[in-house]
């Protein structure tokens, strides 16, 4: 047994090393995944999140998506008249103060039924994205993730599915189902979810080979485990880029529908379909198709802008 001495540089210890927790080599370890891919992710948001409030055109789009939410949700309040209510004294009336926006050609309030005409578009936007998200996503990411002939299998479906004309399958589909709302929700979502599956698969394909994955990999992580803990959040910046586009898409799909007349049933108002009864009076009775069309343009400019706002305050580029 060796002992240390006054003046040797050589200190050596009795018996064996003993072994390195295992634990505290996990914890410690730069390939450590839960903790790097955690700060990376959550610094990630927070600088995202910097960004996005220092673009002006990106808030500005937020706030009218904000007021257009609240007015879906309390349209029952906000609407000075039922939207059914028709008034037959006073048809097409133009703005006034009774009715600031005018009436209709069965004499209903103009401004009542764009309310609810937002909280259909809202509806549709949001509930056409959870379709395309619980759709595309899945797919995308075992496609993926899996590789080999399941990623050949599905890339060609996905393909398929692609070089079909969007609206044209969303017509017949429609004509297949029927108007109404959780048929424009079906349709939209089942003709939709290619473009998102395709970003998911190519982001999983790309982050499944980053070192914090392998790192996680040689510490145990397999399969869904792996999948869903370590891939998946890194590839949610796309998706949720995707979803900001593709709400505004699914409205104006909406309202494309409900202006050739198999979108939503009557008398249940839609921003299209307003259009498209206004469209034959727009000479004499302008205002029948002049507020919903700004509705819409409105709209779509709001969440354009705040997409690309997101899209660029979550680029790693923009640094």
């Amino acid at each position: 047994m060796a002992r240390w001495t006054p003046g040797s540089d050589i200190n050596v210890t009795a018996g064996p090393r003993p072994l390195a927790d295992p634990d505290a080599v996990r914890a410690s370890s730069p390939l450590a995944p839960d903790v790097g891919v955690s700060a990376r992710g959550s610094s990630l948001w927070r600088d995202g999140v910097r960004r996005l409030r220092r673009n002006r055109l990106a808030m500005a789009g937020g706030a009218v998506i904000v007021l257009l939410v609240l007015i879906a949700i309390f349209a029952d309040v906000l609407a000075p008249l039922p939207y059914t209510k028709t008034n037959f004294g006073r048809l097409n009336e133009a703005p006034s103060h009774a009715y600031p926006l005018g009436t209709d050609q069965l004499g209903r309030d103009l401004l009542s039924r764009m309310i609810y005409g937002a909280r259909v578009s809202m509806l549709v936007g949001l509930g056409a994205q959870l379709i395309i998200v619980a759709i595309g996503v899945p797919i995308g990411a075992l496609s993926g993730y899996v590789g080999g002939r399941t990623d050949l299998a599905l890339t060609r479906f996905i393909d398929v599915m692609y070089a079909f004309p969007r609206l044209l399958f969303v017509i017949l589909v429609m004509s297949m189902l029927g108007a109404g709302l959780t048929n424009i929700f079906i349709a939209i979502g089942l003709t939709g979810w290619v473009g998102i599956a395709r970003q998911t698969r190519a982001q999983v394909l790309s982050i499944k080979q980053k070192e914090y994955v392998e790192g996680a990999r040689a510490l145990g992580s397999r399969g869904g485990r792996l999948l869903f803990r370590h891939v998946l959040p890194n590839a949610l910046t796309p998706i949720v880029v995707a979803v900001t586009f593709g709400i505004p898409e699914a409205i104006f799909t909406e309202a494309a529908l409900s202006f050739i007349g198999v979108g939503i049933n009557p008398p249940t108002p839609s921003w299209g379909q307003m259009v498209g009864e206004g469209q034959q009076y727009i000479r004499s009775y302008w205002h029948l198709c002049v507020f919903p069309s700004i509705a819409i343009a409105v709209t779509m400019l709001a969440f354009t802008f705040f997409g690309d706002g997101v899209r660029d305050a979550l680029d790693p580029k923009m640094k």
